[in-house]
């Protein structure tokens, strides 16, 4: 089984373009499986009826896994063994009538303009952090790249001159996103009075470092969101994606055509920028209900 599991591993790299996060996402769920397997003694993946499906899904539950997390399960375990009669390992594909949990239709937090305006006037740009943080936050509001985007973004990526930034997206998918003024003037004060004195000794291509002069990571970026926040005086939990969600949100409520915003999110499927129109259609009865007179 571990043989497959790596076939299938080599297959997500290669074909599909995974990254590696994603790719040990979907090594344990499948081993999560195996592990129901040996308590179930079934030694064989073509054993694995649809009742051993839907006794695993009922485990799921049982452990008290949100709904999201067991579609998840249940769809990378689809895949797995879609992979696997393809490559004619097993016959059937006991996970593609499992019917999955439905989630409720939860619309992306983001900030109003005058939160956002308030946090980047509350970054002390008088030290190299400060010039870093506000540059980051000027970047990811001025283009609503991803977090792990921003993370893998090199100096060869930024075309000050143009104002336009190359993201690597997911699938190693590459694009042109433009970026304004105010996020171009946050980037020439980090690189020009900030950057080479975080970098040190060290030399690297990567844009955004951290005060030891190493690239920023994911987890480096929540926790300077995280930061800014808590330094701002406010006392409510973030995560950087808000500032992507606000990007995308902010842009339609002021004229974008939903096919633009789609490009320059990097989404495959128009579906996927849509939510946002339930967004600005939100607001829009919110702010009816606050000044009609009738309403």
């Amino acid at each position: 089984m571990n043989f497959l599991l790596q076939k299938f591993i080599e297959y997500l790299q290669i074909e599909k373009n995974y990254s590696q996060y994603t790719i040990g996402a979907y090594k344990h769920d499948v081993q999560d499986f195996f592990m129901f397997m040996n308590e179930q003694e079934i030694h064989n993946l073509q054993l694995v009826t649809y009742q051993d499906a839907r006794l695993y899904l009922t485990k799921l539950y049982g452990q008290r896994y949100a709904k999201k997390s067991v579609t998840r399960k249940i769809s990378v375990l689809r895949s797995f063994y879609k992979f696997l009669m393809r490559e004619s390992y097993v016959k059937s594909n006991p996970f593609a009538q499992v019917t999955l949990p439905k989630l409720e239709k939860r619309l992306p937090e983001f900030f109003y303009e005058q939160e956002l305006e308030f946090l980047f006037h509350s970054i002390d740009t008088s030290d190299p952090v400060g010039k870093r943080d506000l540059a980051l936050l000027e970047l990811m509001y001025a283009t609503g790249i991803r977090v792990a985007e921003c993370a893998g973004i090199r100096l060869s990526d930024v075309d000050e001159q143009l104002s336009v930034l190359l993201v690597t997206g997911k699938g190693k998918k590459q694009r042109y996103i433009p970026f304004g003024s105010m996020a171009r003037k946050a980037l020439q004060d980090y690189l020009q009075n900030g950057r080479q004195k975080l970098m040190k000794k060290h030399n690297h291509p990567f844009l955004f470092v951290n005060q030891r002069g190493t690239p920023l990571t994911v987890r480096g970026i929540q926790y300077i969101f995280q930061r800014i926040i808590d330094q701002a005086g406010e006392n409510y939990h973030v995560h950087p994606h808000m500032i992507r969600h606000s990007f995308a949100t902010h842009l339609l409520n002021n004229g974008a055509d939903l096919r633009t915003v789609q490009e320059l999110l990097g989404h495959s499927h128009l579906s996927s920028t849509q939510v946002y129109t339930h967004v600005t259609k939100e607001r829009l009865k919110k702010v009816y209900s606050q000044h009609h007179p009738r309403a």
